[in-house]
Order: C-alpha cells, then sequence, then structure tokens
C-alpha cells in the first residue's frame, strides 16, 4: 500500500496533449520527480494539464517546482494548465503570488474525472 505521504502520478498522453493527475503530497520528497515526469512531456505535447484533486499538502519546493515548471513549459511553447486547485494550496499561491499564472483554468472549475 502506498504511504499518504508519498506522491503518485497518474500520467495520460492523448496526441499533442497530456494529463497528470496528482495524489498525495508535493514536498522536498516528490518534487524532484514530478518535476522529472513533467519535463518529459514538454517536447511532446502542447498542452499539459496538471490536477490537482488528490493533492493534500504542498511545500515551497513543490510550490517553486510548479513556478519553475510554468516558465520551462512557456520557454517550449506549451501551455501548462493547473486544473482542481484546493482552497489550501489556492491560499498558498495566493501568498506567493503566483495565484494568476495558474488562476484561469483553475477557476472554470474544470472537472477531470
Amino acid at each position: 500500500m502506498p504511504d499518504q505521504n508519498e506522491l503518485t502520478l497518474d500520467i495520460e498522453v492523448l496526441a499533442e496533449t497530456a494529463t497528470v493527475r496528482c495524489a498525495g503530497t508535493l514536498t522536498l520528497g516528490s518534487a524532484s520527480r514530478f518535476r522529472h515526469e513533467i519535463k518529459r512531456l514538454l517536447p511532446h505535447a502542447r498542452v499539459i494539464t496538471v490536477d490537482l484533486t488528490g493533492v493534500t499538502m504542498m511545500d515551497s519546493m513543490g510550490l517553486g517546482t510548479l513556478a519553475a515548471l510554468y516558465v520551462s513549459a512557456r520557454n517550449s511553447g506549451c501551455q501548462l494548465l493547473v486544473v482542481n486547485i484546493g482552497p489550501r494550496i489556492r491560499q498558498l499561491l495566493s501568498v506567493a503570488r503566483l495565484l494568476s499564472l495558474f488562476e484561469a483554468a483553475g477557476q472554470s472549475n474544470v472537472r477531470i474525472p
């Protein structure tokens, strides 16, 4: 049985679109793997959707990784969308003044089954 604090990623790629469903914690211990998995999608996808429905906690390392991936995606001509942002993570992004980077997709209440 996986540890509740471990980050699990379910990655689905269809044509030039990738969906990454995340569950667990995006912290110092998991940020490197998260970054690696998203970065390997950049050359092949035009749109990457990161679904945070199952993310229960994010620390400053997870926050920094998300912001860095946003920049990497833009530099690669890829759109990084973050959806299903929970209240605690939304507050963290707001305090760090990063919410505007992800708010458009996050506010549209996009639900990915």
